[in-house]
């Protein structure tokens, strides 16, 4: 069974950095775009950024731009979102997942597929 795990949430001041690790069991993450998200409580998901399968292409939703970098270690079936500059407005639940359409890099949760559980991200004083 194809699934996702994503580790490294927490709580962090404003101002303040995480790294966030998406990780796979039951496969290797080599052949897929991955995909990070958020949602936050009374929100929609909202897509922040993709890698292609390879790292050479990266995308970034305007709100993380600057702030947020993703990444990923094929060696070690994981793929990163390097989070800088946290504002409370980035409390929320992330979850990582692969694309399963093209277009993914409109970064649409419909194009994406096997979300893992997601980790809490709180970005509080």
């Amino acid at each position: 069974q194809v699934q996702l795990v994503e580790s490294g949430g927490g709580l962090v001041q404003p101002g303040g950095s995480l790294r966030l690790s998406c990780g796979a069991s039951g496969f290797t993450l080599d052949y897929y775009t991955i995909g990070w998200f958020r949602q936050a409580p009374g929100k929609e998901r909202e897509g922040l950024s993709c890698i292609s399968s390879r790292g050479g292409s990266t995308y970034y939703a305007d709100s993380v731009k600057g702030r947020f970098t993703i990444s990923r270690d094929n060696a070690k079936n994981t793929v990163y979102l390097e989070m800088n500059s946290l504002k409370p407005e980035d409390t929320a639940v992330y979850y990582c997942a692969t694309a399963v359409r093209a277009g993914w890099a409109r970064l649409r949760s419909d194009d994406f597929g096997s979300w893992g559980q997601g980790t809490q991200v709180t970005v509080s004083s």
